[in-house]
């Protein structure tokens, strides 16, 4: 069960909203990625995500990325402009050196927005970095 597993709080790994021009839609996007800072390998990254607001909910989405090589990030999902007011949250579970690591980043309602960007490592673009 749960309870009988070891987690370890995920460390040197970010999930970040980065805006980026959508050549098939014509038009700027926020993509969410998951950035692995570390100088190890994330095997079987799992990513579980879900927007809540106070009288509204998501569908829960659930992700295999695969594996996440060190100094780098990989795309979870493209997040519409409609649930920007939520409180998007996303768990991040993987192994990595035989351990079992897990996190959960939230962005706060209205924290995804232009004004709120800094530079994002590894990727070295600006984007909003996940609490």
């Amino acid at each position: 069960m749960r309870k009988d597993i070891n987690f370890h709080t995920a460390e040197k790994v970010q999930v970040v909203a980065i805006r980026e021009w959508d050549k098939d839609f014509l038009a700027q996007h926020w993509n969410i990625y998951v950035v692995n800072n570390s100088d190890v390998l994330l095997e079987t990254v799992l990513v579980m995500s879900r927007g809540i607001s106070e009288d509204k909910k998501t569908t829960t989405l659930r992700r295999n990325l695969g594996n996440l090589s060190p100094e780098s990030s990989i795309k979870i999902e493209f997040i519409t402009d409609t649930v920007l007011g939520f409180t998007n949250e996303y768990l991040v579970t993987y192994f990595s050196e035989d351990k079992l690591y897990e996190k959960v980043f939230t962005f706060l309602p209205h924290s995804i927005s232009e004004k709120n960007t800094t530079e994002i490592p590894v990727i070295h673009s600006e984007g909003i970095i996940a609490s």
